[in-house]
């Protein structure tokens, strides 16, 4: 859905973006509005993924210059979506001269939701991904069997479980998170695996040059 109307002046607009899962999903975030463009897609992310970023900086009537960060989903998720998404971010950054912040899935899942919580989220083969939230913060990330966690006596969310419904769109949900980082370091995006990999080398391209050069 796409707002409509002038950009606040001098909003941080951060541009979010996710091909972890079968998806090429975008958010712009400027001050309090949303952009989202969010399109299903089991491959073609890598030649889809920078004109659909352009597309949704045009609806919005945001040049690159105009953005303060990226953010990207690291995963956990599809390994050829994650370095698709984490290699655009990095390049973007470089060549914007603004920072990349990665945000995982899980993280995204838990944001906007109460506190104590537990994000458990399919990750195929009969396993799950699993991680907990409290105010204090997020404890590690670990993988496992569903038989294997037990009664868990909190508040869930995921796909791997019958839970909570996300707040919001995930790809928001990143934006939102990235927003509140914004000024302190963070160290360079890179692929949050839980799963060590066991497919070929991808056959995908590598993600399309885009033009950075604002009119």
């Amino acid at each position: 859905m796409a707002e409509t109307g002038p950009i606040p002046m001098k909003a941080d607009c951060i541009l979010a973006f996710d091909t972890s899962a079968a998806q090429c999903a975008a958010a712009l975030l400027c001050g309090d509005r949303v952009w989202l463009k969010i399109e299903a897609m089991d491959k073609g992310q890598a030649e889809r993924l920078l004109p659909l970023l352009a597309d949704l900086l045009a609806e919005a009537g945001v040049a690159w210059r105009d953005l303060a960060a990226i953010a990207v989903g690291t995963g956990p998720g599809n390994f050829t979506g994650v370095r698709i998404s984490v290699a655009a971010a990095r390049g973007l950054a470089l060549g914007l001269g603004i920072p990349a912040i990665g945000v995982t899935r899980l993280e995204a899942l838990a944001h906007g939701l109460p506190r104590p919580l537990t994000v458990i989220e399919d990750a195929r083969r009969g396993e799950v991904y699993v991680q907990s939230f409290t105010d204090a913060g997020a404890g590690p990330a670990r993988i496992a069997k569903p038989d294997d966690l037990g009664a868990v006596e909190v508040l869930q969310t995921g796909s791997g479980c019958a839970g909570l419904a996300e707040a919001m769109p995930l790809v928001q949900a990143m934006a939102q998170i990235a927003a509140g980082r914004l000024g302190s370091v963070q160290p360079r995006p890179a692929p949050f695996y839980l799963r060590g990999a066991d497919a070929a080398p991808p056959s995908d391209p590598p993600p399309l040059i885009l033009d950075l050069v604002a009119p």
